[in-house]
């Protein structure tokens, strides 16, 4: 008896080993699986789309462990140690179960662990990015507050801060979405970039804001401006009424017939723009600079119109009388673009190319022709000078083409 009790004794002792291993087994990747599960919720909560590789692999280890651990508790219910009248064969058969799924439970805490280990870089890059988070958030919060005290000074000075008070409620909303959103609606870039943008928005409305009054003055400044450029357009008229009347008696109707109406043309240009003062003067006094400046723009590019109508006409006139008293000057000009370009043909590794010959040759027989425009009783000066002007301007094509195909054959 003696015998057998020892025997059930030491089976007992070994079984209850084993038990404890396989429990210490249990407990070490329980707490391994909780681990590593909760590093995957955090890496999903900071990149979703990242972490979807991490979380499918945490789902298959979750089966594994998880089947490990049922297969763990099955075998406690199975073999109750406690019972001291078990046979020993009993013992024997618990002892081997249970260190059977110790061996398990501890191959899923590896393969846990080692998961672990292959998501650490990530972790760290990740959590690393997370400490910027509270110190962005924090600049944009003082942004958003810089922005309110300088848009209420504009407001209390009684400015037009409407456009800085928009770019403000965009910060605000930016703000908004990234307290209500979180990391889990926006994930953590998607959070960075939102507390970036709430930052930037805010600049953005305290710079305006800061600007009103600078852009105040500076557009005070322009309406003065605008108006003595207004005047003085407005006063060229007589010389542009002067100017068509020397070309309607000295030179044909060819030479001026682009101009015609050119005087009326600038007057109702000039009242244009008078009247888009008027408009931005009326901005100005309600403080509404934006539409101040953009009724400025729109009085200068009338004024520009009117101003570049008027020198074409007292231009003309100097053109026109320059060429009447030496009509081989401009002609000059032409025949000298040509020889440059014949030079530079020339000078080619085998001489000018057929095309370059023929078009240079083109542009001489044209210039020796455009003096047949200056005959008869009336000649046409400002044909004349046209076909000049074409003609110096394709010798400078041919000079371009020349070049250009020079440079593709690595000369």
């Amino acid at each position: 008896m003696r015998g057998a009790g020892d025997q059930r004794r030491r089976g007992s002792e070994a079984a209850v080993a084993a038990r404890d291993a396989a429990a210490e087994a249990f407990y070490e990747m329980d707490r391994a699986q909780k681990f590593v599960r909760g590093r995957v919720t955090l890496f999903a909560d900071l990149d979703a789309a990242a972490a979807e590789p991490a979380r499918r692999e945490m789902d298959r280890l979750d089966e594994t462990a998880n089947a490990a651990s049922v297969e763990y508790i099955g075998l406690l219910d199975a073999h109750p140690l406690d019972d001291p009248d078990r046979p020993p064969h009993e013992y024997e058969s618990a002892r081997r179960a249970l260190l059977g799924v110790a061996d398990r439970l501890r191959r899923v805490t590896g393969d846990l662990n080692r998961f672990a280990e292959r998501l650490a870089p990530q972790m760290a890059r990740l959590e690393a990015a997370l400490d910027q988070l509270p110190p962005r958030l924090a600049a944009a919060r003082e942004a958003v507050a810089a922005a309110e005290a300088v848009v209420a000074e504009a407001r209390a000075a009684g400015m037009d801060a409407s456009d800085p008070e928009a770019e403000l409620e965009r910060a605000r909303r930016a703000l908004a979405v990234l307290s209500s959103q979180g990391l889990g609606g926006l994930g953590l870039n998607g959070a960075l970039e939102q507390a970036e943008e709430a930052r930037r928005t805010a600049d953005r409305a305290r710079e305006a804001a800061a600007e009103l009054p600078r852009l105040a003055q500076k557009t005070r400044n322009s309406l003065a401006s605008v108006r003595t450029r207004a005047d003085a357009v407005a006063g060229r008229v007589a010389s542009v009424r002067d100017a068509m009347k020397t070309l309607l008696r000295d030179y044909s109707q060819a030479c001026w017939q682009d101009l015609k109406g050119a005087p009326e043309a600038i007057e109702a240009g000039v009242e244009r723009a008078r009247e888009r003062l008027n408009e931005a003067s009326a901005h100005i006094a309600r403080t509404e600079w934006k539409d101040a400046q953009l009724a400025l723009t729109a009085a200068r590019t009338e004024l520009n119109a009117a101003d570049r109508r008027a020198s074409r006409v007292t231009g003309r006139v100097t053109e026109l009388k320059a060429v009447r008293e030496d009509p081989e000057k401009p002609a000059e000009a032409a025949r000298f673009a040509i020889r440059d370009a014949q030079r530079l043909a020339v000078i080619q590794p085998g001489g000018a190319a057929p095309h370059h010959a023929r078009a240079l040759d083109a542009l001489v027989e044209r210039l020796e022709h455009a003096p047949r425009r200056l005959t008869g009783p009336h000649p046409d000066y400002w044909a004349y000078l046209q076909e000049l002007e074409a003609i110096r301007t394709a010798a400078g094509d041919v000079v371009t083409r020349i070049r250009s195909e020079r440079a593709a054959q690595g000369h």
